[in-house]
């Protein structure tokens, strides 16, 4: 983790939280409200997503979850079926989550063309990831996923160590069992060849305004996400929140920065309740003004 500049993000905070006083209609004028719920076209393929993603995966490893500890798979597809019903129909999941289960329970519930879904393999082998794309489609309850990333990438020379998978993936969407394809980004030397590569659609970062959980301070990583959008790549915040340490008295400055950067297209929240999803989505509402 990157040290934290104190003073600087105090100031920036500052100035968001006067900006969170003013009503909304004082905004109204210069840009519409941004919404949890707004759908937003991902990508070049052009994935429908809502802006807001439900994550399933905080403290996510070992197929296991803070949601899937605190819920079990029957809460967790409650909880995704309950965010569908507030127009969030983007569902973040990954094979070390042990949250697909809950998705292909929550899926028997709504229609499946109405779902976005994102998961994640681990795999570092052409074999691996065949086999992980065919059990993730048995364990999701789907035909098709609509994105799937390499998880946790660091190396700068992943698209020459992942050739394999990425030509696994690239035939997989072809056939179209893969909607989209691309990686979730651990470091910024990864995420500096994702901004350019020609195979991946969309990447998955770590942004936050205090530089909590994230691969550099954000004035490092806010250029190469910018190069990545002028690249027409599909971008997913990820840490907004900062993994739960922005939660206690910088959830709304957190959650602005994300609305209003325009580094990112969308974000994925760990929700670990109904509660936090509902908390989330009105939040976002409010905060949705201009920086």
């Amino acid at each position: 983790m990157m040290p934290i500049n104190r003073r600087k993000f105090l100031g920036q905070t500052a100035v968001l939280g006067a900006a969170a006083t003013l009503p909304l209609h004082a905004w109204a004028d210069a840009t519409p409200v941004r919404r949890a719920s707004d759908v937003i076209e991902l990508g070049p393929e052009k994935i429908k997503v809502s802006r807001m993603a439900v994550g399933t995966g905080t403290y996510g490893a070992g197929n296991s979850s803070n949601q899937l500890r605190a819920l079990g798979v029957d809460g967790v597809a409650n909880m995704l079926k309950s965010a569908y019903d507030k127009g969030i129909f983007f569902w973040d999941t990954a094979d070390a989550y042990g949250t697909h289960a809950a998705i292909k329970a929550a899926l028997k519930t709504v229609p499946r063309e109405k779902i976005t879904i994102v998961t994640k393999t681990d795999a570092w082998s052409a074999d691996k990831t065949k086999a992980d794309i065919d059990r993730f489609r048995q364990e999701l309850g789907t035909d098709y996923i609509d994105i799937l990333l390499l998880h946790t990438r660091e190396s700068p020379s992943w698209d020459v160590e992942d050739k394999g998978s990425m030509d696994i993936m690239a035939e997989a969407k072809q056939k179209k069992i893969l909607r989209s394809v691309g990686m979730s980004c651990h470091s910024v030397e990864a995420m500096k060849v994702a901004a350019k590569h020609p195979w991946l659609d969309v990447c998955m970062v770590r942004i936050n305004p205090a530089g909590e959980r994230m691969d550099a301070d954000p004035e490092t990583v806010l250029p190469v996400l910018a190069t990545m959008r002028a690249n027409g790549k599909g971008i997913i915040g990820i840490k907004v929140l900062g993994e739960g340490t922005l939660v206690e008295d910088r959830h709304n400055e957190a959650l602005r920065y994300a609305l209003t950067k325009n580094a990112v297209h969308c974000f994925s929240l760990g929700c670990e309740s109904f509660a936090e999803v509902a908390d989330n989505i009105t939040r976002i509402e409010k905060l949705a003004v201009p920086a």
